[in-house]
């Protein structure tokens, strides 16, 4: 087409270079209709299997991604559960050292623990068991109206 023009406007004539140049300009716009009509006929299939595409590799990442957050979750819980064990058996040794040093500061201070009093209060009972046992009741009696006059007082 280029050659047709360089040729025409080398021979001197207007109206052939015109013609020419019309012809040329009809050309180019029967080729851009026809290329519109055929974007139009396959553009419907071509977006069609370009969403069809998109939606495959939507599910392909929503998979990739789904089995990567229970990967991650699953390393996390049991790295959680790991932290959680640690602190545990820290707090155990921390609650253990801090009750021998209460237990020695109350025995240097003559506190009796549990188990010493537990003891005595039971040798209390023996005792006052025997006690009634030889006095046929009276000391029971006799208690409870030392206990009176001392809460009357």
């Amino acid at each position: 087409m280029v050659k047709k023009l360089k040729a025409m406007a080398g021979g001197g004539k207007d109206s052939q270079l015109a013609a020419a140049i019309k012809e040329s300009a009809q050309q180019i716009w029967l080729a851009g209709l026809g290329a519109f009509s055929k974007a139009q006929e396959e553009g419907t299939k071509v977006f069609e299997a370009l969403v069809k595409e998109g939606n495959s590799i939507q599910k392909r990442t929503m998979k990739l991604t789904e089995d990567r957050v229970n990967e991650v979750t699953s390393k996390v819980t049991r790295m959680a559960g790991s932290f959680q064990k640690q602190a545990n058996a820290s707090w155990d040794k921390l609650e253990g050292v801090f009750e021998d040093r209460v237990q020695r500061a109350l025995t240097r201070l003559g506190v009796p623990t549990k188990k010493e009093i537990h003891a005595l209060t039971k040798r209390v009972e023996e005792l006052t068991a025997s006690v009634q046992k030889l006095s046929g009741g009276r000391a029971v009696k006799a208690t409870r109206a030392t206990r009176a006059r001392k809460a009357a007082a």
